[in-house]
């Protein structure tokens, strides 16, 4: 395959593009290590040469289980090179976890950072699946011919990094009748098997396609006005779509960097933030309230404002919003919705200075539609919560191998109903209000716990809240807020509650105010709501 031979529309494609129009510009930063451009893809060439050399077909998946790193991205890019489709697993999945995503996707080949935080990867998947046997690195997962470690020494089941990229040097016989030969994507062709969160249920394989993954993000960044000079913050996990595509992703897209972090550290990142020259931050609503308590903790001299914020994975409050921009020093902030079935984006606002409630509606990308509907899936009135179904460019082709989840996402008209409750205003704009299995019922009144986070965040010494519901004999259901209070600041219940009352009708005043040090999470890094309904049963069984 030559420089030259190339799709256009493909993720491959934007990096060969990039690579010719800006050589020798950063494209990704990691710690001492930084590519260029250039550099990134011939690094990425030489990563899929040496797949290729494993045997590694166009369509077959590779596996990454590790953290955001130069070498994350080098061997993503390398599986586009010829045609490999990359199935990302979160650093925070459990062995089982990750077997079960290697054994859905059949996966040949798994890359991994042993080590990582005292995480032994290998050994985990091996506990999980099998330990290792003659015929591949684990017994439980035949299709798994090869694990590949960024820094471990070899072993007899193991691959270092340099041992698999000197594959790539290595003459090797092809098999020309073979049905999936090393040729480059197509736009049609898939990039990406992603993994739902798994905030409910078993998390399911999602099918994006590199077409519809280069239309979205290019879109997303001419309407965010990223361009050649913005240098973009990798904290998102590189395993989230945010992280993938509105990170790496639109970096490449606009000639831009990508700056990868590992590890977050609120006090680190703000250090990184002024010596990288940040210009776009963007996270869920946790990473900024860390990055301002970091700040109130002390001064910290190298940290420059970014020009632009951009926040959603979640609903987001106001205040918030006004806290980023007075806190943070950040002008611009941008809120927008999306999930991994819709290649991660749905609607972004256009970058403002405003935070008021109208912020936190945002249209959608050029090329998605959107409606709100009831239970009977009519169409709702502007204002009138109900659920999103978003249909367009931008939906999966669905569920990796599952014909019947997918037929249950995707109506036969090509809606995707999304289970996120939301309204539209009349300019068109969205705003997600909750999730449909979130919302409560206390003595016949539909509750959204959004509405009354919101309202908790509003209270300056709160850090983060999430409300749950626990049932109740008397109203069948009744809230419990959870609130981290923020760093330095103390709390009292009795204050958040009176708060409350002040602020919303009495039937949606959670019936109790519980104090946490720290908010359970699920993999994506989203308030674990399992596990604190766990723990408000717990509370309520004494």
């Amino acid at each position: 395959m030559t420089v030259g031979d190339i799709t256009p529309g493909t993720v491959w494609a934007v990096l060969i593009e990039a690579a010719r129009s800006h050589a020798d510009r950063e494209a990704v930063v990691d710690g001492r290590e930084r590519l260029t451009y250039d550099t990134l893809a011939a690094a990425a060439s030489r990563a899929g040469m040496a797949m290729a050399a494993a045997g590694v077909h166009k369509g077959d998946r590779i596996a990454l289980w590790a953290p955001n790193s130069a070498r994350w991205a080098v061997v993503a890019l390398g599986a586009h090179s010829i045609g490999a489709v990359v199935v990302p697993i979160n650093t925070r999945a459990s062995g089982a976890e990750a077997a079960r995503q290697l054994r859905r996707t059949r996966s040949r080949m798994l890359f991994v950072d042993d080590g990582f935080l005292g995480t032994g990867y290998a050994a985990m998947l091996r506990a999980a699946a099998g330990v290792s046997g003659p015929d591949g690195p684990v017994v439980g997962l035949p299709d798994l011919r090869q694990i590949v470690d960024f820094h471990r020494e070899p072993d007899v089941h193991i691959t270092s990094w340099t041992q698999f990229l000197g594959c790539a040097a290595k003459p090797r016989p092809v098999d020309l009748s073979a049905p999936g030969r090393t040729v480059p994507p197509a736009p049609e062709d898939v990039a990406y098997v992603m993994s739902t969160s798994g905030s409910t249920g078993q998390p399911k394989g999602v099918v994006l396609r590199h077409g519809q993954l280069v239309r979205m993000y290019r879109a997303l960044s001419e309407r965010l006005r990223i361009g050649a000079g913005d240098r973009i913050l990798g904290v998102t996990p590189l395993s989230h779509s945010m992280g993938l595509n509105a990170g790496l992703l639109a970096a490449l897209l606009c000639g831009g960097c990508y700056v990868a972090v590992d590890v977050f550290d609120a006090s680190s990142a703000l250090t990184l933030i002024g010596q990288e020259s940040i210009t776009v931050l963007s996270g869920p609503p946790t990473l900024f309230t860390d990055l301002m308590g970091a700040l109130s903790d002390g001064t910290n001299e190298t940290y420059r404002p970014p020009r632009l914020a951009v926040t959603g994975s979640t609903t987001v409050s106001t205040g918030l919003l006004d806290r980023i921009s007075a806190e943070l020093g950040i002008p611009f902030i941008v809120t927008g919705y999306g999930l991994t079935e819709s290649a991660g984006t749905v609607s972004a606002r256009h970058p403002t200075a405003d935070t008021s409630a109208a912020a936190l509606g945002a249209p959608p990308l050029p090329g998605v539609e959107v409606r709100v509907v009831d239970a009977a899936g009519a169409t709702v009135d502007h204002g009138i919560a109900g659920e999103v179904l978003v249909r367009g460019f931008n939906v999966m082709s669905g569920y990796f191998e599952d014909e019947a989840a997918t037929a249950e996402a995707i109506d036969p008209d090509g809606w995707l109903h999304t289970g996120d409750v939301g309204m539209l205003d009349a300019g068109g704009n969205l705003r997600i209000v909750d999730r449909i299995g979130d919302m409560f019922i206390v003595g016949g009144f539909n509750v959204y716990p959004s509405e009354v986070e919101q309202a908790l965040s509003q209270v300056q010494a709160v850090g983060e809240v999430a409300v749950v519901a626990v049932p109740d004999e008397r109203l069948g259901e009744r809230g419990i807020a959870y609130v981290v209070p923020r760093s330095g600041h103390t709390l009292a219940e009795t204050e958040l509650l009176a708060h409350c009352r002040n602020l919303l009708a009495g039937y949606k005043v959670p019936s109790e105010v519980v104090l946490l040090s720290e908010m359970p999470r699920i993999a994506s890094g989203k308030p674990s709501r399992r596990d604190l309904r766990e723990l408000a049963l717990q509370r309520q069984r004494g």
